[in-house]
């Protein structure tokens, strides 16, 4: 099921400061448990950005207050004085400065990728404010050596932060993350956005480099005493299972689970068992989901060829085009009563409670972006989604991204169901053929609306 927080906007980021660094953070939520997690690649702000992205969060803040920050070096935090290194003691210090900031005096850790090794050096240092440890696709060390051989050999090494450095906030470097992901265009983007934004290549190699070559936490795992949960991805490309089975069995009475992905990160493809096994091992029980179900249109519009435009007329040019590109189309929403759910780079994601208004809004954002220039393709689908506090979810959703990625400049693509329900509107289409849509059993035929 593919899962879409609507219209959620960044929490207030604040600021603490530390020695002549300012360190970014937010607080999401109000449960009773404090939880601060340490992700890999971030940007406190332009996480939200995605609905992937922002519906794990919210998730997590269903049952904790939730606290987020930017390690320095990264994201919306001072970044690494030119030519210093990162350190992995400075970088436990950030989580405690966070947490004094917030008030918290006792606090789950979850640590993801990168962020694990330092979650867990901070239990070790700090095993009082610490009152249990969640470690997502991590790992004690990175180098192989004759008592670790599951690691990288140098050549390995050398060649990840090569790959890292080359390609850092491109769509190459998105997929490897995210081969579930590596047909959504727009998930794409964002990702490879997020990574710009939180580091340029240098200091990302920088500091990947780092990581890689001097990470090694054994020796404190047999200090690491508070409840423990080991996540990992069974097809990572960073960080293979066995080194999640490794942590596990060297945290005493640590707990080891396997989730069937690819993915390096848990937020797409493992959410939904990443965020039920969290909850439950916290908690001791499911994170709360109240559904309801409603019959709702869902429109999908994105730039075509966005990227090549992009390349070519540069950032500054190309952020106007996407400013006068979204506000078109927000003009032809208001005038169709569209719900703005999210948007992904040069993407919108809308809701309607009016299937042939839905229709007649994507011709609409078609005609007036291509009158300033803009091509544009849509892609829409009928079916029946839960609705939430923060937006909607459900396998219509999916469908309509699937459908809008098999349109061309202009098109405005509907399927079999909604062109059935619009019969006697006015409304015409022509067949557009018979499509595999990814992630969707079955054929799936889809129709051209007639211009």
């Amino acid at each position: 099921m593919c899962r879409v927080v609507g219209g959620q906007t960044a929490p207030e980021t604040q600021y603490v400061r530390f020695g002549d660094a300012d360190i970014a953070y937010q607080v999401v939520g109000d449960g009773p448990l404090d939880l601060i997690y340490c992700a890999g690649v971030q940007h406190l702000e332009v996480q939200w950005e995605h609905p992937s992205r922002a519906e794990f969060l919210s998730r997590l803040a269903s049952f904790s207050r939730l606290i987020l920050f930017d390690r320095r070096g990264w994201g919306a935090s001072d970044p690494l004085p030119h030519g210093e290194s990162p350190t992995w003691e400075g970088w436990t210090d950030d989580i405690r400065v966070v947490l004094d900031a917030v008030g918290s005096e006792s606090a789950a850790v979850f640590g993801e990728l990168d962020g694990g090794p330092i979650c867990t050096l901070f239990a070790a240092m700090h095993p009082q404010r610490v009152r249990a440890l969640v470690l997502a696709n991590a790992a004690a060390r990175n180098l192989r050596s004759d008592d670790y051989p599951i690691g990288y050999t140098e050549e390995e090494a050398e060649a990840t932060v090569k790959l890292i450095e080359s390609t850092w906030g491109s769509l190459d470097l998105a997929k490897v993350g995210f081969p579930s992901r590596a047909e959504d265009v727009p998930f794409l983007r964002w990702s490879a956005r997020l990574q710009r934004a939180a580091a340029t290549p240098r200091s990302a190699g920088l500091q990947y480099g780092y990581m890689i070559r001097s990470m090694d936490i054994r020796s404190v795992l047999d200090a690491i005493q508070m409840p423990t949960l080991v996540l990992n991805t069974t097809g990572n490309a960073f960080t293979p299972f066995e080194h999640g089975r490794y942590l596990a069995e060297q945290v005493s009475g640590a707990r080891f689970l396997e989730i069937d992905s690819d993915d390096t990160l848990l937020y797409a493809d493992a959410a939904d068992r990443a965020i039920e096994e969290i909850a439950t091992f916290l908690t001791g029980r499911l994170p709360p989901v109240e559904p309801d179900r409603v019959l709702t249109t869902i429109l999908f519009t994105d730039i075509v060829n966005s990227t090549s435009r992009a390349a070519a007329e540069g950032d500054h040019r190309w952020r106007s085009t996407l400013a006068a590109h979204d506000r078109v189309v927000r003009e032809q929403l208001e005038m169709y009563r569209g719900r703005e759910l999210g948007t992904a780079g040069d993407g919108f994601l809308i809701s309607f409670d009016g299937a042939a208004r839905a229709i007649r809004c994507a011709k609409a954002i078609v005609e007036a972006t291509a009158a300033i220039g803009i091509p544009v393709r849509a892609g829409l689908h009928t079916g029946e989604c839960e609705t939430r506090e923060e937006g909607l979810a459900g396998l219509a959703v999916h469908i309509a991204a699937r459908v809008a990625g098999v349109a061309g400049a202009g098109d405005v693509l509907v399927s079999r169901t909604l062109r059935e329900l619009v019969f006697g509107s006015g409304l015409e289409f022509n067949e557009a053929g018979v499509h595999v849509l990814k992630g969707v059993d079955g054929d799936w035929q889809v129709f051209r609306l007639s211009t």
